[in-house]
């Protein structure tokens, strides 16, 4: 299938071919560039949100141990008024490379003091310490996830427009310019033909 493009007739179509053929040609070898680039940084990215992973998974365990400690010392009453009367705020840390951006890591951080710990109860505080690790874990283990979707998602983009090149727009334009040379070269063999007829005959009619 080629690029339904109207090339111009004569030697401005082959200046055109020829300009149009290195832009896509320097556009083929950025684009490899790209790859060579975010293929291993992809990597990298998977190796990290698997450890990150299982940070959160230790986290986690880690902190459902240490409710269920506070919950048979003191209840589910200890439980609630244990509990944080304020929001809690994520930020993700963004980088970028190619272009791309993608989150680098996470943060947590509270948006007023920790409620107060009741007294009589000691795993009320590492129980509270346990969760705001797993959440802190488990917010750097998403945002790890949606590096490396986004990583995937440009690197899929990035193969289709090399597949276009180097499958129909190079070979399309490649194919027109020989096309068109091996034209105008008949064209400019015969204009001299035509020029050393006329030559000969305003010649002959001289002598």
């Amino acid at each position: 299938m080629s690029p339904t493009v109207k090339v111009p007739p004569g030697r401005a179509g082959r200046m055109w071919l020829r300009r149009r053929l290195m832009t896509a040609e320097r556009g083929r070898e950025q684009l490899d560039r790209k790859l060579r680039i975010l293929i291993p940084e992809r990597q990298r990215l998977e190796t990290r949100a698997a450890r990150r992973h299982g940070e959160w998974a230790v986290a986690y365990a880690q902190a459902q141990t240490w409710l269920l400690r506070a919950s048979l010392l003191g209840g589910q009453d200890a439980l609630r008024s244990a509990s944080a009367p304020q929001l809690v705020d994520v930020t993700v840390l963004w980088t970028s490379a190619m272009g791309l951006a993608y989150p680098e890591d996470a943060t947590v951080s509270a948006a007023g003091p920790d409620a107060p710990v009741p007294a009589g109860n000691a795993a009320l505080g590492p129980a509270a310490r346990a969760f705001r690790a797993a959440l802190l874990a488990g917010s750097r283990a998403a945002a790890a996830d949606e590096a490396v979707r986004r990583l995937d998602a440009e690197i899929a983009v990035t193969r289709r427009r090399m597949r276009a090149l180097d499958k129909h727009w190079l070979p399309w334009l490649r194919a027109e310019i020989s096309a068109l040379e091996l034209t105008l070269e008949q064209t400019e063999h015969e204009d001299v033909m035509r020029l050393r007829r006329s030559v000969l005959r305003q010649g002959g009619g001289l002598t």
